[in-house]
């Protein structure tokens, strides 16, 4: 009896790694990126002091989360989306606002770009989206902090209903890709995106070149040219 269950237990682990399984934080980012992630492609040493940037980042969350709390309009917080075997994700926080929900997702920004933004990041949208999405809640609130200010900006967000299904069926595609070891194209505005500049797979990426590619004959490519050197 507890033989099989530890054997069983063992064997959903190993097949759990298997899985191709997003976090709702990958959405609208570079399909190319996130496939060499998942291959364990070679990439560039993370430098400290992006490391030190995602660490603020939650430091900011927790400051934030404390005063909601004090305010007394917070539901719930760090919730998790229903369990999926694809995508994954946690929501910063849930409150009620004068009868109404809101899902709110907390970023920090230099405060220098935070005064000029008009209008919230495009990938910061995407993901709200989707949390609005699998919690079928209508509205949500992304809130801005600077960094060094502390200053803070909000900008309310409707769900989009097509706008969350483009997003899912974009994961589904990557998932195929995934599947079937096939490198997906490179950005349109490559190498101009903001993603390029600080891509760990950068390197790998050039040499790639821009159209999709079997990702075995890409690795035996990359062979033929080290033996060559």
């Amino acid at each position: 009896m507890l033989k099989e269950l530890i054997e069983k237990y063992y064997q959903d682990k190993r097949t759990e790694k298997d899985k191709v399984k997003f976090y709702i934080s990958d959405a609208g980012k570079c399909a190319r990126q996130i496939f060499f992630k998942f291959k364990k492609a070679p990439r560039a040493e993370m430098e400290p002091r992006l490391l030190r940037i995602f660490e603020h980042g939650d430091i900011v969350h927790q400051k934030l989360v404390r005063t909601l709390e004090s305010l007394s309009v917070i539901e719930s917080v760090e919730i998790p989306i229903h369990p999926r075997e694809d995508i994954s994700g946690r929501v910063d926080a849930i409150v009620s606002i004068e009868g109404e929900r809101y899902l709110v997702d907390f970023k920090s920004i230099n405060s220098s770009i935070l005064r000029g933004m008009e209008e919230p990041k495009q990938e910061h949208v995407f993901q709200i989206q989707l949390y609005l999405h699998f919690f079928n809640i209508k509205k949500g609130i992304l809130l801005y902090e600077g960094k060094d200010t502390l200053e803070l900006k909000e900008f309310p967000i409707n769900y989009d209903e097509n706008l969350a299904k483009q997003l899912l069926k974009e994961f589904e595609e990557l998932k195929q890709n995934l599947l079937k070891n096939i490198i997906p194209d490179r950005l349109i505005d490559y190498p101009e995106n903001w993603q390029c500049t600080y891509c760990q797979f950068r390197e790998i990426c050039d040499i790639t070149g821009p159209d999709d590619i079997d990702w075995d004959k890409f690795k035996e490519k990359i062979k033929s040219e080290e033996k060559k050197d």
